[in-house]
């Protein structure tokens, strides 16, 4: 009997250092190898200062600036240890309110009528509340609000929207979008 737990505890000892040291290190190195921008959390540097990743969304209110998808990530959104959707349904009356009134907040601020689209991706929060991307409809519908606030020309900004929007990843999945931080910060860039 003994010798059977000798050997169970040796098994043990030799599993958790192949699984718990070697092959995490392993990956590590070779993720910081390979994919060294990634494997650090796609973070973006602007004028020597880091103003976050790629990777996650974030709150932008000011009308000079393009805004992103909602957030119900965390008690004020886009909080990164609470990534998660509302959890609201489709017969949620708090959902329809929240909706209705983000949906009147977007024809306000950008000066549409109640006869114009607004694009659902910023009526409605995505499932992890981070995510960074939102359609290039929703984009081209912002440009003359953030023209406006930045006193440049439309077309100015519309020309930045399309030069920043992304294809399918591997040519087939998902949709075209706009990675927003990415867009304010070229915004930036202009004036």
């Amino acid at each position: 009997m003994w010798k059977t737990l000798i050997g169970a505890i040796k098994m043990l000892l030799v599993l958790t250092i192949i699984t718990g040291v070697l092959y995490p290190l392993g990956m590590t190195g070779l993720a910081q190898l390979l994919f060294p921008s990634q494997a650090n959390g796609s973070m973006l540097v602007q004028n020597g200062k880091l103003v976050g990743s790629k990777l996650i969304g974030q709150n932008f209110s000011d009308p000079g600036y393009f805004h992103g998808r909602p957030s119900a990530a965390g008690a004020d959104g886009y909080d990164g240890s609470s990534s998660s959707g509302s959890n609201l349904g489709p017969t949620s009356q708090k959902l329809k309110d929240d909706v209705l009134e983000r949906v009147r907040n977007e024809r306000e601020q950008n000066q549409l009528s109640e006869g114009d689209r607004v694009p659902s991706d910023l009526v409605l929060a995505s499932a992890s509340g981070l995510d960074p991307h939102i359609t290039p409809d929703a984009a081209y519908m912002q440009v003359k609000r953030v023209a406006k606030a930045r006193g440049i020309s439309p077309e100015e900004v519309r020309i930045l929207v399309s030069e920043h929007i992304e294809g399918q990843q591997v040519g087939f999945l998902g949709a075209t979008r706009v990675n927003v931080l990415e867009l304010n910060m070229a915004l930036d860039t202009l004036k």
